[in-house]
């Protein structure tokens, strides 16, 4: 009598019930110039970019993810950056057909691309918008020319404003990223920022504190920021005047309309899945049993040369159950509202019981109110995130 192996599952590992919603990053590395703030994996273009081996990359890279997500439907993809905006028409549109001809998008699957008024044009967004692009995110920062030199933008206030312009009468799900606490900013000028995206009415604005990260130009250079209250203020400002006009502050930096949260970041802070594609690019997916997170090679020409050979993942690995809290709270305790106790069993495979200690503390603390249908920061754990989120980290 023949017997079937038997799969033992380790001990305190992870048993999802079913597999989280499964969406796609696809990271465009170039920028026509460097921010001096920016910390992301990006790279100043050359006087060329190579368009066709750098979707050829992607593609492959695709592919190779496949079996990890079999039968599973996408259901919003971000091309992101670096600028993808530099990348033509042709490009994005060839994308995204051999990102459908691979996997089944969602009917209603949103497909975000970041812009940036400095590559702006009426034909090219048009051309995204037919290529299968329904969301538009602008890397505005300021409308203040001041401002924006400041920052190393390569753009000014006018250019933003006509890069608006032509995004509404494109696309009717528009971003606009904005920025305060900039050096020499008062409460005023910030306001004035916010005034002036407020008067474009786009669905989704972010707002995000200027900070310090390491291995950046302001890093090793640092400018005369804002003092702490001052950007206290601004942010209390960001969140009453948005608030009044309508727009739901629904996590720490980012504010919709009725209707137009973004679904794709979303997915990541209620602890989705993601496929990462593209030079820098870290993904997420989960099994039954685990849950895994992958990274690509950063370096453009050495993932492209490696994407097209052997395989551009330079990192693989489960997430250990004792590290699964800390990434769960991770993203979900940015979330304004919070989340359902439920949402941490269904995302970790773990009961929610097993963090009780943490929970307890961070109650005792005033970071969090909890009820048997929800868990969410308080003001006060929301002014705290950092150190929130801190209490959830696994004990070495």
């Amino acid at each position: 009598m023949s017997s079937q192996p038997v799969t033992l599952r380790r001990p305190g590992a992870p048993k999802l019930a079913a597999l989280p919603p499964l969406a796609l990053y696809v990271h465009i590395p170039w920028c026509v110039r460097k921010c001096p703030y920016c910390d992301f994996n990006s790279h100043q273009r050359d006087d060329t970019l190579p368009e066709a081996a750098y979707v050829d990359a992607l593609v492959a890279d695709l592919e190779g993810l496949l079996p990890s997500v079999w039968g599973r439907r996408v259901s919003s993809v971000f091309i992101g950056g670096g600028t993808p905006s530099l990348f033509s028409v042709g490009a994005i549109e060839r994308l995204l057909s051999e990102v459908r001809a691979r996997v089944v998008l969602e009917s209603e699957a949103e497909v975000t691309l970041e812009a940036n008024p400095g590559t702006a044009e009426a034909a090219r967004f048009r051309g995204y918008r037919d290529a299968g692009v329904n969301r538009l995110s602008i890397g505005v920062q300021s409308f203040d020319d001041a401002m924006l030199q400041k920052l190393g933008r390569i753009h000014s206030g006018d250019e933003a404003r006509r890069a608006i312009e032509m995004a509404r009468a494109t696309f009717d799900n528009v971003n606009l990223d904005l920025m305060y606490g900039l050096p020499g900013q008062t409460l005023a000028m910030a306001q004035a920022d916010i005034d002036e995206a407020l008067h474009w009415e786009t669905t989704h604005l972010s707002a995000y504190q200027l900070t310090i990260e390491p291995n950046t130009v302001f890093h090793a250079r640092p400018p005369q920021l804002p003092e702490h209250d001052a950007c206290a203020d601004m942010q209390l400002m960001v969140e009453n005047v948005l608030g009044a006009a309508g727009y739901a502050h629904y996590e720490t930096s980012a504010f919709a309309t009725s209707g137009r949260r973004a679904r794709h970041n979303l997915n990541y802070w209620q602890f989705g899945d993601y496929l990462g594609i593209g030079a820098g690019a870290h993904g997420k997916v989960s099994f039954a049993d685990r849950i895994t997170r992958h990274a690509r090679a950063k370096q453009p020409r050495e993932y492209m040369a490696a994407a097209l050979g052997e395989g551009s993942m330079v990192e693989e690995r489960t997430i250990e159950a004792k590290e699964l809290a800390f990434e769960f709270m991770l993203n979900a305790l940015r979330l304004v509202d919070g989340f359902e106790p439920r949402l941490y069993a269904d995302r970790t495979g773990l009961p929610i019981s097993a963090i009780e200690g943490p929970l307890a503390e961070a109650e005792a603390r005033g970071l969090i109110e909890r009820s048997t249908t929800r868990i969410r920061p308080t003001d006060r754990g929301g002014l705290f995130l950092n150190e929130l989120i801190a209490l959830f980290l696994p004990e070495k």
